[in-house]
């Protein structure tokens, strides 16, 4: 069985649009795994545009299932994770310029590095994943470092599905995770991963351990669940 993590950052940064505790990350969380989600994933930026450090302190106290945190491990970073224990820290190589991260590690030019941070966490019990390119180099080098996992980096995919060549934007990902069961890596993947196409994805990528997904699921949460809600407030309004 694949698992499904929720990334909660959108809700964090619904919340910070407006100021307040509304909506709430942390009872987001809880109601998500009440509802059968199997993980939690946060990637605290520098900036804390969406989630805060605080709320991964929160967090990891209140996460009955897996917690997992992304993120580039510079030192307050580290900090945090060592901090918290949460049960899998994603390694994300994003620079504090970007929007979303778009790029997955190089693992040959980044190796010493990668090595010295995964053995840290390790020490610690923390499961590590390191975000990758599809491609077969950056597994085999994702593989020297030590990692327990790889984390699929899943845009290119998404793009070549949405314009109707997945069999050929799949090809490079069969490949990759073909590869990393073989190094004895566990698979992840994630971004704009979303309902329209997952179940391709799944259906075509052995051994897939957990997905990670979030804007494609806030998003899809707002359109699937607004006649309830619409419904609701008329019902109160007209009683």
């Amino acid at each position: 069985m694949t698992r499904l993590s929720v990334n909660i950052n959108k809700i964090a940064t619904l919340r910070n649009a407006r100021g307040g505790n509304v909506p709430d990350p942390i009872l987001a969380a809880q109601k998500i795994e009440s509802f059968g989600a199997q993980g939690i994933t946060v990637h605290p930026r520098p900036d804390e545009r969406h989630i805060r450090y605080a709320d991964v302190d929160q967090l990891s106290k209140i996460v009955q299932t897996e917690f997992n945190t992304e993120g580039n491990p510079m030192d307050n970073f580290k900090d945090l994770v060592f901090r918290n224990q949460p049960t899998q820290v994603t390694l994300v190589p994003d620079s504090t310029e970007v929007l979303t991260s778009n790029a997955g590690w190089d693992t040959q030019k980044h190796q010493s590095y990668l090595k010295d941070v995964i053995a840290e966490f390790q020490s610690k019990g923390i499961r590590t994943s390191i975000f990758v390119d599809p491609d077969v180099k950056m597994i085999e080098g994702a593989k020297a470092t030590g990692t327990d996992r790889i984390e699929l980096y899943t845009e290119a995919y998404a793009v070549g599905f949405s314009q109707g060549k997945k069999e050929q934007a799949i090809q490079p990902y069969i490949e990759c995770a073909e590869l990393a069961h073989q190094l004895g890596l566990g698979i992840n993947a994630g971004h704009d991963l979303s309902l329209d196409n997952i179940r391709f994805f799944k259906e075509k990528i052995p051994h897939l351990a957990e997905v990670s997904i979030g804007h494609a699921l806030i998003a899809e949460a707002l359109y699937l669940g607004l006649e309830t809600v619409v419904s609701n407030y008329l019902k109160l309004l007209n009683q």
